[in-house]
């Protein structure tokens, strides 16, 4: 987990040593557009890729499983350098903030050619009762998972 809150309003791109957990994603074709880089749109799936990526990897899921789920409540994503297929990205994931019911992920869209991010945003998960639908805490062995690595 990050010591500093997270933050993808600042003004300068997160460096690569920021993250320990990268997934990797081909770029295709499609996934450019008329402007001849990646549309705005597929950075959101680039995000949402790693992220469950990052969970799966650390065995997370297990944790946010069973009489609970989680939704995406918000996103967002900045830019700061076009990025064109073909080719690959890697996408970093690191742990922003837990809060009661609630874990922030950070990501960030790395290229070879840079140690700064190209894009940098966020994901929120909300953990709710599969049931009712209404908010629950994070688990505390989501919590204490979260600290060991």
């Amino acid at each position: 987990m990050s010591s500093a809150p997270s933050d993808s309003k600042r003004s300068t791109p997160w460096l690569k040593t920021d993250f320990e957990f990268f997934e990797s994603v081909t770029l295709r074709w499609a996934d450019n557009d008329s402007y001849g880089h990646i549309n705005n749109a597929h950075y959101y799936s680039f995000f949402d890729t790693a992220v469950d990526a990052f969970l799966l990897d650390r065995d997370y899921r297990k944790y946010l499983s069973g009489d609970r789920q989680t939704l995406v409540v918000a996103s967002e994503c900045r830019y700061f350098t076009q990025v064109s297929a073909p080719g690959w990205i890697r996408v970093g994931v690191r742990i922003g903030k837990i809060g009661r019911s609630s874990v922030t992920y950070d990501v960030a869209v790395f290229t070879d050619e840079s140690d700064l991010a190209a894009a940098q945003g966020l994901f929120v998960h909300v953990c709710v009762n599969r049931e009712t639908q209404r908010p629950v805490e994070v688990p505390a062995d989501f919590r204490l998972a979260a600290k060991l690595t």
